[in-house]
C-alpha cells in the first residue's frame, strides 16, 4: 500500500528506530509510547487489520507472538509486559496496519478494563 504508514516504515522512506528486523516482520519503537518500554511489532507484508487474516496468515501471525516476550525481555521486561492488537475503528486501531504492541516497563501496568 502507498500510503500507508507502516508500509513506508517497512520500505525505509520514514524513518524509525528499529529494534529487530527479519524476513517477515518489522519491530520498531512507537513515537508516542505509553509506557518506559512501546515496541510496534509489523509484518513486512500489508494486511489492513486482525479482521483481514486468514489461514495462510497462521505462521506470521505466530511468529509476531514469538518475538513478543523476547523483546520485550531484551528491553528489560522481565516481570511481565502487555501485548495488544487494536481491530478496527471501535477497537482503537489507528494505523490500518495489522500491528502487535509489547508495552511493559519496571512498575505494574494501570488495568484497562475496570470492575465495578
Amino acid at each position: 500500500m502507498e500510503d500507508c504508514l507502516f508500509c513506508k516504515i517497512v520500505r525505509g522512506e520514514i524513518p524509525a528506530t528499529k529494534i529487530h528486523e527479519d524476513e517477515d516482520t518489522l519491530v520498531f519503537l512507537d513515537i508516542h509510547p505509553a509506557a518506559p518500554v512501546h515496541l510496534l511489532v509489523v509484518p513486512k507484508q500489508h494486511i489492513g487489520s486482525l479482521s483481514e487474516v486468514d489461514a495462510s496468515h497462521q505462521q506470521l501471525l505466530g511468529k509476531m507472538l514469538w518475538l513478543a516476550p523476547r523483546l520485550a525481555a531484551s528491553r528489560g521486561c522481565t516481570d511481565g509486559f502487555r501485548t495488544i492488537i487494536n481491530t478496527g475503528r471501535v477497537g482503537g486501531q489507528e494505523v490500518f496496519h495489522l500491528h502487535l504492541h509489547v508495552i511493559g516497563g519496571k512498575d505494574r501496568l494501570p488495568a484497562m478494563v475496570h470492575h465495578d
